[in-house]
């Protein structure tokens, strides 16, 4: 999915509509930015020890930076080989699924997305708090706070490692709503209170959010997919350490606790209940034709945004994604072009059921006028340009749904099934 560390610093449309929400603002302070921004750490510093109850090691360290400075950082590190050639992937896995224009560059939307938001941003390879320069003191104070918990997260585990978990972007998700949850529950106790809760809940905060996008353009127009992937961690992270902290006082969810999808995020009972829901994982066979050049899982709060996104039918995409126990995708390159293969399992043969039928609705919708033939456990949408595939039955003792789209004359049957290892 989205680059983690691209996600990591969009904090500043989140703070800014939950100061709006908690009806809180802060006037402009006149004095230099180095002297407003120095006060600002050392008064959060024993806020955050007391919220938390963790005292920082070592004093935090940030810089002021202009914009333009925080922007070629920003480039700097999209260009390094590993985020530019993932990057590249998920826009092509994107594309074949429809949830961005064919047309999109996602590198560039990124960026520029980063840079209408920035105030400031903990890098955890530098360990530095960065802020940008004249940002505005009403959101200053909450970033900062924000950005703070952060560093002091990095001081008790390894921050960059969570956050960058190599193909296995749902634990990283689940890993980052943790981070994020608490980087974002933090300043607002230290507004309201301890037991505080945001005043209209986290749904009237993504609300807020939505119609704050007006005066944001490049948010705005990303795509709906990303932006329900960026807003997750914050929101539904914040919510999840809430519940943590009521059942679990004066702990908190690191090391062993930390959830491993995004569905112990949204449902309590996959976390809380004994024993957990624990994803599977899954390991995809070679393919009998092409090249596997990159692969990694949705899990299944973004395969249920990917299905709503096309599908526009709420209840449809919740009710075809739950029950996910496990995911893997590959992209091919193939002689005739690219492809891709999505292999998901479920708990039980009515979810797979549920997901297929989501699958081929998705086709139809994604390939209007190709036409569907089913034989046996698989039905087929031959388009002009593109074939997909939907075959549904059982892989490991588990029931499964495999998606393929390839390009038009391509083998479809890329697996051996019965191949496919299960953890």
């Amino acid at each position: 999915m989205i680059s983690l560390a691209s996600r990591r610093l969009v904090a500043p449309l989140v703070a800014v509509t939950l100061l709006a929400c908690a009806g809180e603002r802060r006037a402009q302070n006149q004095n230099t930015d180095q002297d407003r921004y120095a006060r600002e750490v050392a008064s959060a510093v024993p806020t955050i020890e007391k919220i938390t109850g963790l005292r920082f090691k070592q004093p935090p360290a940030y810089k002021v930076r202009t914009k333009a400075e925080v922007r070629a950082f920003v480039d700097k590190m999209f260009n390094e080989e590993k985020p530019a050639r993932d990057l590249a992937a998920q826009q092509t896995v994107f594309r074949r699924l429809g949830v961005i224009p064919d047309t999109l560059d996602l590198r560039r939307l990124m960026l520029d997305l980063l840079s209408e938001q920035m105030v400031g941003f903990y890098d955890p390879k530098t360990k530095v708090l960065y802020i940008v320069e004249d940002a505005p003191m009403d959101q200053v104070e909450f970033v900062v706070q924000h950005e703070l918990v952060h560093a002091l997260q990095d001081q008790y585990m390894n921050l960059d490692s969570l956050l960058n978990l190599k193909g296995d972007d749902d634990r990283a998700l689940a890993a980052q709503s943790v981070m994020e949850g608490q980087a974002m529950l933090v300043p607002i106790q230290a507004m309201l209170g301890p037991g505080a809760q945001l005043p209209g809940g986290w749904d009237r905060a993504r609300d807020l959010i939505r119609e704050s996008q007006a005066s944001m353009p490049v948010m705005a127009r990303t795509p709906e997919f990303m932006q329900e992937l960026i807003i997750f961690p914050y929101l539904s992270g914040a919510e999840f350490v809430r519940r943590f902290q009521e059942r679990s006082p004066g702990r908190l969810p690191y090391g062993k606790d930390l959830p491993t999808s995004s569905t112990q995020i949204m449902h309590a009972r996959a976390y809380f209940d004994s024993p957990r829901q624990l994803p599977l994982t899954i390991a995809l066979p070679t393919p009998r034709v092409g090249t596997a050049t990159y692969d990694n899982d949705m899990g299944e709060f973004a395969t249920r945004v990917m299905l709503y996104q096309v599908l526009r039918d709420q209840n449809e995409a919740v009710r075809a994604a739950e029950g996910w126990a496990g995911d893997r995708y590959t992209l091919l390159r193939m002689p005739e072009g690219d492809g891709l293969a999505w292999l998901t399992v479920f708990d039980t043969p009515v979810d797979a059921a549920e997901f297929a039928q989501a699958l081929q609705d998705l086709a139809a919708k994604r390939y209007p006028g190709a036409v569907a033939r089913k034989s046996g456990m698989t039905t087929r949408f031959e388009a002009a340009k593109r074939t997909i595939a939907v075959w549904g039955g059982e892989v490991g003792g588990h029931a499964a749904v495999l998606y393929i789209d390839v390009p038009a004359g391509a083998r479809t049957d890329l697996f051996d099934l019965s191949k496919v290892h299960l953890n």
